[in-house]
């Protein structure tokens, strides 16, 4: 049989996995079958609203995108292989990680979505940081109940349970209240040796804020993790109206531990085992590197999660990665038609990013911040987008775009230092993925020259998490640790394209970097000003 025939065979017999990815900018729907690469892809593209001070999304619109994005995988699958998508044997959620999502016992929602993006809980992560040793990012769900509490907001009192994103869907799914422990360490701190939350850090949670009187504790509010492997529940009957609003999908299909997005980047660039490390570059950007042991100091710039498995990983998240370099190409792209000319946007970016290649090599003394957000690894509570140049510097087009495709890494490297120089951890390979690497050689080079390791970028990066959750939903049930799985399974045979750094680009990105570290300054003195 030919493989669309073989494909089709899969999909009618319900030999297949799903996942489903709500990323910052778009939910993205991946099928695979007994090759566990992609048969077929939905999408649909949303963004956050920025409402009373709160970067949010509706709970209509993640239905709404969801249901979207399944329906266009749907009809690809009919028309791809002449069969109607009516079951699936496994499926799994992933989404953006962290955030506040607090319901009442009635299920519903307490106050309005606050997503990773929000920076408002710096007196809470402060506090918990101190009292726990232990790094608490301003975007974890931690961080969001205690700043609650410090508000004196009302609705703490009445919370029945906290959700992730990935862990609400899969609960409206499943009825299921569970997360993979990926996604959970992202919500308060997990202890590895026994794959559940820290039990000394939440008593001492408990203690904290004993003389509240809220009738909770913490452990009742928050989902049970689960590693990888483990089946976290079915598709029920609602949920598969939830999902295929038409009913044609059928209920039953086994569901994975919904994930975070960091989690199933890592799974989608083979970077679970220990000594390797993955970035991702979307609307924010981040490096993951699976750790040896524990860290020799607390550091506020690193987050410390876990790996789908449960293993512990050094986090290096950066609020700040694209949007401020889309934009730069969008704009230029209007200059383009603006005097006539036709190209779609796949040859603007790509063109606009090769011709980085050609210039100098520290960017041609020029300074760029993408600071649409504020940026914890630097410092700063807000953020300014701001292009900066000297008298002396050579601006021209490619040194203008390498200045800032430099600037989406800038505040990466501020983090890496610290676990690759600092702390001396060990790295033997770094994947990539996301839209920045899509123009082959030049991001990811770029990337190389940052950490002065090699870069590798595989052809399915493009699918991304979406991919990588699926392959954790056809991963269930399995015998074997998630790395050697992914080796034999999955990687086995794949192609990868490994970019070594090059001395002139190192020394050119280090020449940046100690502009960039300079102008920090001005960049708070932006924020200060405007």
């Amino acid at each position: 049989m030919d493989h669309n025939t073989i494909a089709a065979d899969e999909i009618v017999n319900g030999h297949t996995a799903l996942g489903i990815e709500f990323g910052s900018t778009r939910i993205k729907a991946v099928l695979i079958g007994g090759e566990r690469q992609p048969l077929a892809t939905g999408g649909f593209d949303w963004k956050a609203k920025f409402e009373d001070g709160v970067w949010t999304y509706d709970l209509d619109a993640i239905w709404a995108g969801i249901q979207a994005a399944y329906a266009d995988l749907a009809a690809q699958v009919t028309s791809r292989f002449g069969v109607t998508l009516d079951k699936v044997g496994s499926l799994g959620i992933s989404a953006m990680m962290h955030g506040y999502l607090a319901f009442d016992a009635a299920g519903e929602l307490l106050v309005p979505f606050r997503t990773w993006q929000n920076t408002m809980t710096g007196e809470a992560a402060a506090e918990l940081t101190q009292l726990f040793q232990h790094n608490i990012p301003q975007r974890w769900s931690i961080a969001h109940l205690y700043q609650a509490i410090l508000r004196g907001e009302e609705h703490v009192a009445r919370i029945d349970h906290l959700e992730t994103l990935a862990s609400y869907v899969h609960w409206r799914l499943t009825g299921e209240r569970l997360i993979g422990v990926g996604d959970a360490s992202g919500m308060f701190p997990i202890d590895v040796a026994t794959g559940g939350y820290d039990r000394g850090l939440v008593a001492q949670f408990d203690a904290l804020v004993a003389d509240r009187g809220f009738g909770w504790s913490l452990a009742d509010l928050l989902p049970e993790p689960l590693p990888a492997g483990r089946q976290a529940g079915a598709l029920t009957a609602d949920g598969a109206l939830l999902l295929d609003p038409s009913g044609a999908l059928q209920a039953g299909a086994a569901v994975a531990p919904p994930e975070g997005d960091a989690g199933t980047g890592m799974v989608a660039t083979n970077s679970v085992a220990r000594r390797t490390a993955n970035v991702s570059a979307g609307t924010s950007i981040f490096a993951m590197v699976v750790l040896e042991g524990p860290l020799k100091e607390l550091h506020e710039q690193i987050d410390l999660v876990t790996t789908p498995a449960g293993d512990l990983v050094g986090m290096a998240h950066c609020n700040n990665g694209t949007i401020d370099l889309s934009a730069w190409v969008s704009l230029l792209g209007e200059v383009g038609r603006a005097l006539g000319a036709e190209f779609d946007t796949n040859t603007l970016f790509e063109t606009l990013y090769r011709t980085a290649l050609e210039a100098d090599a520290d960017g041609g003394g020029m300074l760029a911040f993408n600071y649409l957000a504020g940026e914890h690894v630097t410092g700063l509570e807000a953020g300014r987008p701001m292009f900066l140049r000297t008298p002396s510097s050579t601006f021209n087009l490619a040194n203008f775009m390498r200045t800032h495709l430099f600037a989406a890494l800038g505040a990466l490297r501020v983090g890496m230092d610290v676990l690759l120089r600092d702390e001396g951890v060990g790295l033997d390979s770094m994947f990539a993925h996301g839209g920045l690497f899509k123009t082959k050689g030049v991001a990811q080079g770029f990337l190389a020259a940052a950490m002065d390791t090699p870069v590798s970028v595989g052809e399915v990066a493009g699918e991304g998490g979406a991919w990588g959750m699926a392959l954790l939903a056809a991963y269930l049930g399995a015998d074997v640790p998630l790395a050697d799985w992914l080796g034999s399974e999955v990687f086995a045979d794949a192609e990868v394209d490994t970019v070594e750094p090059l001395a002139a680009d190192v020394e050119g990105f280090n020449r940046f970097m100690d502009r960039y570290r300079a102008g920090l300054a001005v960049e708070r003195a932006a924020v200060e000003a405007l």
